[in-house]
């Protein structure tokens, strides 16, 4: 991993090392530090690709206002991984697309009971 280790003004306190997976690769971080930064320590930086134009997307604004770092985290869509913190067994993978969630009717629609 790329980290920095020394800086002549910042001090640097990692919490502890976990594994996660990343389009299937299984990769280290540390916990509580955002999905984004243990993605670029790993050396990945594209996070997703626009739906239309299919041009890739990395880090950006670092704060949660932008769509660049859309990616699907244990199976949710549109996660901005630039704020989100690492777990550990997290199932990360890149976005394709809007990331839409799969619809699911609700039960009583199911059964027919006049509602749509």
């Amino acid at each position: 991993m790329n980290l920095i280790k020394e800086h002549p003004i910042l001090e640097f306190h990692h919490a502890r090392k976990v594994t996660f997976s990343f389009d299937g690769r299984s990769l280290e971080g540390y916990e509580g530090e955002p999905i984004a930064s243990a993605l670029h320590a790993n050396k990945i930086r594209i996070y997703r690709e626009t739906p239309k134009t299919k041009r890739p997307r990395g880090f950006f604004c670092a704060i949660g206002k932008c769509s660049s770092c859309f990616m699907t985290v244990d199976g949710v869509p549109n996660v901005r991984i630039c704020v989100t913190p690492l777990k550990a067994g997290m199932v990360v993978q890149s976005q394709k697309g809007n990331g839409s969630v799969p619809w699911s009717e609700p039960e009583a629609q199911k059964e027919g009971d006049g509602l749509a």
